[in-house]
């Protein structure tokens, strides 16, 4: 006998509803950051405070993960062209269109999600259960404009830059693989890198600035929603990444559309 609690009807009609409320609270968190960053002075000690920060979480891993993905390219098109050509043709070609368009941003965004995304959910979480927002309310100060401003802007400000940086660690690990085992001539491989399309780069350039809004915010909802003490800032931390990806996977998809309708890549 179906009842108000095993009814599949009602749980996937709560489900819904409380995923649209989610969404609605986050784009209403997103609007008040924004109407803070034009009415209030910028704290430049916390704003760089905050670039450094994320910056330092992120660069080691990018660097590592990224150097193996330029490398995993350049040796499967390697391969794959001996076999089908019977030489090594257009690694480089095939290593900064992978990397500069989808891999880079993509992988980046994996890895800020759960170095800077995370601490941010962690941070703003226990200081939400500790009850430290409420003395920020009680002392006049709105923790919107205190603690997500100088995160917004931070991470708009350093995730393009690591993009850009990842796009060239893969180029460094696809020209190791190219010279080193398929014995290529680097100059082959340069050619292919600087002969592609500036549109190419700036594909996954853009990609970058919308990653970063979607993991900044759910990061900074989640924190700022945080309940249940010290348990509750472990599953607000778990569920700002899961969430963080999975968005960011989803809208990898439509932004890509968007960008090859205007002529982006």
């Amino acid at each position: 006998m179906l009842t108000n609690e095993n009814n599949p009807f009602l749980i996937a009609g709560r489900k819904i509803l409380g995923a649209a409320q989610t969404c609605g609270e986050m784009v209403v968190l997103m609007r008040r950051t924004f109407y803070w960053m034009g009415r209030t002075p910028i704290d430049r000690f916390s704003l760089f405070y905050q670039m450094v920060e994320m910056g330092n979480r992120s660069l080691p891993v990018v660097s590592l993960t990224m150097i193996f993905a330029g490398m995993v390219i350049a040796l499967q098109t390697g391969y794959s062209s001996i076999r089908v050509f019977n030489e090594p043709l257009f690694i480089g070609a095939a290593v900064g269109h992978s990397i500069f368009k989808e891999l880079s941003p993509v992988f980046t965004a994996m890895v800020f999600s759960g170095r800077v995304g995370a601490a941010i959910a962690a941070e703003l979480g226990t200081m939400k259960v500790t009850e430290q927002l409420d003395a920020l309310h009680t002392l006049g100060t709105n923790p919107v404009r205190y603690l997500a401003v100088p995160r917004f802007i931070a991470a708009i400000l350093v995730f393009p830059l690591l993009v850009v940086y990842a796009d060239l660690m893969g180029v460094i690990g696809g020209y190791i693989v190219t010279t080193v085992q398929l014995r290529i001539s680097s100059t082959v491989y340069i050619e292919d890198i600087t002969g592609i399309n500036l549109n190419v780069f700036m594909h996954g350039f853009w990609k970058s600035f919308v990653f970063a809004l979607i993991i900044v915010v759910v990061s900074c909802y989640k924190g700022f929603t945080t309940k249940g003490g010290a348990e509750g800032v472990g599953k607000a931390t778990t569920a700002a990444v899961v969430l963080s990806m999975v968005l960011v996977l989803v809208s990898d998809y439509f932004v890509s559309a968007i960008l090859v309708a205007f002529g982006i890549g």
